[in-house]
């Protein structure tokens, strides 16, 4: 699985990690991807979508 989004293209990105001591060690902001059912191109498709997409209803479940 690919960190990405595959509506929006969010994508991890790189940052510090600070201690008590402020010293800093890189670390990765992921996105939080969830595994969403959607209707793509007249088919069911299971996607990774962020939560920002799915929240916004980009991202829209097919009706049962």
């Amino acid at each position: 699985m690919s960190y990405k989004c595959e509506l929006c293209g969010k994508k991890p990105v790189s940052g510090n990690s600070y201690s008590h001591s402020h010293k800093a060690t890189k670390r990765v902001f992921r996105p939080n991807l969830q595994k969403q059912k959607v209707v793509h191109g007249g088919k069911t498709q299971s996607i990774y979508v962020c939560t920002v997409c799915i929240k916004s209803g980009k991202a829209t479940r097919p009706a049962k």
